[in-house]
């Protein structure tokens, strides 16, 4: 069973056409291609009715930290409560995400995205110990061919992204905010309240921008664009108002020194100048405005600059993002629940077809290769999962009510002691799946 470093186990077909896929294949006969349908269309139904109950209970645990709430709750959790909340959410919301493929980003990877150039040009930072929660995943890392503005033309680049983006944080309470003195009508988030969002397309070295609490400021490329037209602006200004400059400094010292201690000629008023006051008042005006007004166009520039980066960086979320909150939790299960139907798909369809037993080792590679050879397409096949569900999924085979309700429970497929594994026949795996399904919802009349 190889291992694929540039691979994902993502499956990039919806489950229906995977379903056809499989038929198109040409190994069942019309026949057992309807049977075929059959079983998966009733997996589907099993599977879908099992992800709704995690979806209420990940919908359940949400509810005390949900920033969008506009329900009441009848009673009030205790911090017991939530913290047990807290962890059953975020340790299903970890299962639920690997479920549908995704893979986890470390603190470590995330530090060293943030440290490569992106391409919105910004220098960030974002404080993790703002986070008491914060799990990341991604899925789909590709590369794209992206248009960039360089030096008043258009030029095309290719970029690392990451086809999802899926980010939990869940922020620290008032009090550690408070502690840090920020305002909280400053904050663009609710402290003590957990924020998740998905998003497409991000280039892995723009990742920083999904945090809420990211911080942006200069590089040093647009601070010398920037200093470098203010100081030449400067100079002649400078050199402008340096007669009115030098006669203010030297009334000051006329007045507080004396006039014996200005040696320097430039320095030393003559005495007419020190009693006509207003030549002395429209000097100081005259240096206020003129460096007050370089002042202030400068920092509008700068304003502008800001304000133009923040523009760049919420039209990169707006167009980017699918879902937030608890609206994620929806899209997150239904890909769950794709991935997992399409991966024991595979394995039923290759098991069925095969004209010799296989271990899991071979049928993981058979299904790559399949996959690679029929439709060019390269994933790293996740064989453990499909191969547990098929075994745990268990049920009667004979329901014609001759008293069969007594068997045992056979499990579609079985490995032997060798490693090999064993599927029931097309016939057969169908009255399992049909039992199992007919009996997933038991009540007591």
């Amino acid at each position: 069973m190889a291992s694929y470093e540039d691979r994902e186990a993502f499956i990039p077909y919806r489950r229906t056409d995977l379903i056809e896929l499989c038929l198109e294949d040409g190994q069942l006969d019309a026949v057992e291609g309807q049977k075929f349908r059959e079983f998966c269309s009733i997996l589907s139904a099993y599977y879908h009715f099992q992800f709704h109950g995690y979806l209420e209970s990940l919908k359940d645990n949400y509810a005390p930290f949900d920033p969008d709430a506009d329900t009441k709750s009848r009673s009030e959790t205790t911090s017991q409560e939530r913290a047990a909340m807290e962890s059953m959410l975020v340790a299903d919301f970890k299962s639920i995400l690997e479920r549908a493929n995704y893979t986890p980003l470390s603190q470590d990877s995330l530090q060293r995205a943030f440290e490569e150039r992106s391409l919105i040009e910004l220098k960030t930072h974002v404080d993790f110990n703002d986070f008491e929660q914060m799990v990341c995943y991604c899925r789909g890392d590709s590369y794209k061919i992206a248009g960039l503005k360089k030096f008043f033309r258009k030029v095309k680049k290719k970029i690392n992204v990451f086809e999802r983006v899926v980010l939990l944080i869940k922020f620290k309470d008032e009090s550690y905010f408070a502690s840090k003195r920020a305002k909280p009508d400053k904050l663009k988030f609710m402290p003590g309240k957990m924020y998740i969002y998905l998003y497409k397309n991000i280039p892995k070295f723009d990742i920083e921008f999904l945090f809420p609490n990211v911080k942006t400021s200069m590089t040093w490329k647009d601070r010398l664009l920037f200093g470098i037209p203010a100081i030449g602006a400067a100079i002649p200004l400078i050199l402008k108002v340096l007669p009115q400059l030098l006669l203010v400094i030297g009334v000051i010292l006329f007045i507080t020194v004396g006039p014996s201690h200005l040696h320097l000629k430039e320095l030393r008023p003559s005495e007419e100048e020190v009693r006509n006051i207003m030549p002395l008042i429209v000097a100081i005006l005259s240096l206020v405005i003129a460096l007050g007004g370089f002042a202030f166009q400068q920092y509008t520039s700068y304003k502008s600059k800001q304000i133009k980066f923040q523009k760049n960086v919420t039209e990169t979320l707006f167009f980017r993002n699918l879902a937030s909150n608890v609206r994620v939790f929806q899209s997150l299960i239904d890909a769950a629940e794709e991935e997992e139907c399409k991966e024991i798909i595979l394995v039923f369809y290759h098991l069925l077809t095969t004209n010799t037993p296989l271990t899991s080792e071979q049928l993981d590679n058979r299904i790559e290769v399949w996959m690679d050879e029929k439709f060019g397409t390269q994933i790293d096949f996740d064989i453990h999962g499909p191969l547990h569900n098929l075994e745990e999924i268990r049920g009667k085979m004979a329901q014609d009510g001759s008293g069969a309700t007594n068997t045992p429970d056979v499990a579609i497929l079985s490995r032997d002691s060798q490693g090999y594994c064993h599927l029931l026949s097309l016939d057969d795996a169908l009255a399992v799946i049909d039992y199992v399904w007919d009996n997933a919802f038991l009540y007591s009349l």
